[in-house]
């Protein structure tokens, strides 16, 4: 059965840095495209970046290029968002999920989610 946690949330200070990880199990990480996306209260879940399982394709939500920089690590099974310059805007529930496209990034494409991690930018 496909696993996905996400590690690495918390409370940090605007213009702080954070970096989340996506372990995996229960799947061949290797041929599987990753994906993080977070869901702000009231809004809806949104594409954050997503990577080809390669590695050598990404893709970035506007609102954070230049900011944010997804990873994999496939002899680990693991992906990585590393987030800097943090606004309070960023605040969310990060979530990593496998098996969609890399291009525009779009949740409903991603059939396998992990649970979700807290990200919180203080004001």
């Amino acid at each position: 059965q496909e696993q996905l946690v996400e590690s690495g949330g918390g409370l940090v200070q605007p213009g702080g840095s954070l970096k989340l990880s996506c372990t995996t199990s229960g799947f061949t990480f290797k041929y599987y495209n990753i994906g993080w996306f977070r869901q702000a209260p009231g809004k809806e879940r949104e594409g954050v970046s997503c990577i080809h399982y390669s590695g050598d394709t990404t893709s970035y939500a506007d609102s954070i290029k230049g900011r944010f920089t997804i990873s994999r690590d496939n002899a680990n099974n693991t992906a990585y968002l590393q987030m800097s310059s943090l606004r309070p805007e960023d605040t969310a529930i990060y979530d990593c999920a496998a098996g969609g496209p890399v291009t525009g990034c779009p949740p409903k494409d991603y059939p396998d989610w992990g649970q979700g991690t807290q990200v919180t930018g203080a004001s």
